[in-house]
């Protein structure tokens, strides 16, 4: 049994030292940010990202174990090394944290924060709740409107609006 179980070490160590070896110089993680129409980064050195879990938010790091995450509609952060920080509304997606260092978020779409209009979001948000509340319960048109409720909520929870 011992020997089993040092034979499983001696094979899994050069793994983690490798791992731990890539980021410990820096402190800095890869991130690769894509979208069906453009790449927003690529391999691109960043000290941490906030991430809109569907199960709740998590931050990643250098050397996080990995994870892969289906991303809700919300705040995506991206945290740079001088201290500066970048946000995104996305509308869904997923993140995938690999070994060494590198994280890839692929969502549908997404909107830097500085870039939405409170007054848009809070009238798409209102015409949603009243399409949700005309429609018949349990239809398709239903279901859209709350998506669509949903995400513009979600807008403005970004936007540090409280909508109702």
């Amino acid at each position: 049994m011992m020997n089993s179980l040092r034979q499983t070490l001696t094979r899994h160590t050069p793994t983690l030292t490798r791992r731990f070896a890539t980021t410990e110089s820096t402190g800095l993680m890869s991130l690769n940010f894509n979208l069906p129409q453009e790449t927003l980064y690529a391999s691109a050195p960043v000290k941490s990202v906030v991430v809109p879990g569907a199960m709740g938010e998590y931050e990643v790091t250098a050397d996080h174990v990995p994870i892969v995450a289906e991303l809700k509609a919300g705040l995506l952060t991206i945290h740079f090394d001088q201290g500066e920080s970048e946000k995104y509304f996305v509308a869904g997606g997923f993140s995938l944290t690999h070994e060494g260092s590198v994280t890839d978020i692929v969502c549908p779409e997404a909107v830097k924060v500085d870039d939405l209009d409170s007054a848009i979001v809070q009238k798409n948000y209102e015409a949603a709740k009243a399409a949700a509340a005309a429609a018949e319960a349990g239809s398709v048109e239903a279901a859209e409107a709350m998506i669509e409720v949903e995400v513009n909520r979600a807008m403005g929870n970004a936007l540090g609006l409280a909508l109702a």
